[in-house]
């Protein structure tokens, strides 16, 4: 049959290789490109939905180069001078095929691995995959490029110079622009916040929108945005409001608040109502659980510093609204006083003051005085053995970890355990010892 295909005229084996290149595309369609796409729309991920339609019209465009190849070395095979004329313009759109495949499958499976491979807790610089992206597919290109000017015996040397040169120039005229892009990687591999994160920069404070390859915005709490160029960012000292846990909760804050009182109040009285408050707070963790110490003996008053943990530091002001106007409530009730500037009128006072009214306030007061200086004894002693049941962790941690053959995955976590026990313990402060 071949024989006899030979024997036939120029028209006849034009007209029988269209014949074989259109059932070659037909082949291609039903029996490769059609299971591709049944397998494709099963599939859950997006990134194959988005390949297949371009890398389908290249193999598309690869057989149909193909044939005509064929079709032409077996029409004119005898004409050796116009076999050798035409030899590199396939080898060139061969490799323009084959750098275009690349550079589609590059720029959707990219991003896809790159995310698969980097650390959730990581921050993610916007604009950063599509650049790594963006780069692969130029290597490519460039490779493609040179093998082509290869192939037609293009000088090559002066061609790099000048792009050299021109390399050069350019690099000069956006040295900014390139010393902001490199300081974005920076940050990525350092994480020293995520998005979301509130962050305070030369004074201004506000939450981390979005890392970009040129700057990073951060919206203010008076929802102002605020663009702050990469290179000053990282020359600047960042202090992140979200990561004072230190349990790589990104969104956890304490929350501290100073109360000042009477100094004829009683300190248990007065530390036990604030800490019940807090406890009741719905917007509080637990964990740790909300603490009050005396920490000042000021001028005018006693004050008393409340600890509080949030799981969202978003939730901030609305748990200090909160706290201050149940505190605010709490004190009245248990009559504790909140000294401010007064002036005393001698002998009117005393005058306006129902006395059996005052022993009768007083004789409560001292009654809930009493209950909460039993209470807070009790919570002082659990404290303690708190306290002391995580230094026997602790010890018991460190004897652990001396082990040789402790595996890395125990090590980490034993080694995990111990950072939070050492925070706990440094959470109100050193004890006695």
């Amino acid at each position: 049959m071949i024989e006899k295909l030979d024997g036939l005229g120029n028209w006849t084996k034009i007209g029988v290789s269209i014949a074989f290149v259109f059932l070659a595309l037909m082949i291609t369609k039903y029996l490769i490109l059609r299971p591709w796409r049944s397998i494709v729309i099963k599939s859950k991920v997006e990134w194959d939905d988005k390949m297949y339609a371009p890398i389908s019209n290249r193999i598309r465009a690869f057989v149909l180069i193909t044939g005509i190849q064929l079709s032409v070395s077996w029409v004119y095979g005898s004409d050796e001078e116009l076999m050798k004329d035409l030899s590199p313009f396939f080898t060139l759109l061969y490799v323009i095929i084959t750098c275009s495949i690349a550079s589609v499958a590059v720029a959707h499976l990219g991003p896809v691995l790159i995310e698969r491979f980097t650390e959730k807790s990581s921050i993610t610089v916007s604009g950063g995959n599509p650049l790594i992206t963006f780069f692969a597919r130029m290597v490519i290109w460039f490779i493609g490029i040179y093998s082509i000017l290869l192939l037609l015996n293009v000088e090559l040397f002066g061609l790099v110079a000048s792009f050299a040169v021109f390399s050069i120039i350019i690099g000069l005229a956006i040295q900014q622009t390139l010393g902001n892009i490199i300081n974005s990687f920076m940050l990525g591999m350092d994480r020293p916040f995520e998005v979301g994160d509130r962050i305070e920069v030369e004074g201004i404070i506000g939450s981390v929108v979005s890392v970009g390859i040129l700057s990073t915005k951060v919206l203010t709490m008076g929802e102002t945005l605020v663009v702050i160029p990469n290179n000053k960012l990282v020359q600047s000292t960042v202090i992140n409001h979200a990561r004072g846990g230190g349990d790589g909760k990104a969104r956890r804050i304490s929350v501290l608040i100073d109360i000042g009182v009477d100094y004829n109040e009683s300190t248990d009285h007065v530390k036990y109502s604030i800490l019940s408050v807090a406890r009741e707070c719905p917007f509080g963790k637990g964990d740790p659980e909300p603490g009050v110490l005396l920490i000042e003996l000021g001028e005018h008053s006693k004050v008393f510093r409340l600890y509080f943990w949030l799981d969202d530091y978003s939730e901030e002001w609305v748990a200090r609204d909160w706290l201050l106007r149940a505190i605010d409530e709490r004190f009245v009730e248990e009559g504790i006083k909140i000294p401010y500037p007064i002036v005393e009128l001698q002998g009117s006072l005393d005058d306006q003051k129902d006395d059996e009214l005052i022993e009768q306030r007083e004789f409560q007061k001292s009654a809930r005085q009493r209950i909460a200086r039993i209470n807070m004894t009790r919570e002082e002693k659990k404290l303690r053995e708190e306290r002391q049941n995580a230094k026997d962790e602790l010890e018991w941690i460190a004897k652990r970890l001396k082990r040789a053959d402790l595996s890395n995955r125990d090590r980490a976590s034993l080694e995990r355990d111990a950072r939070e026990l050492e925070r706990a313990l440094t959470v109100f402060g050193a004890d006695d010892d």
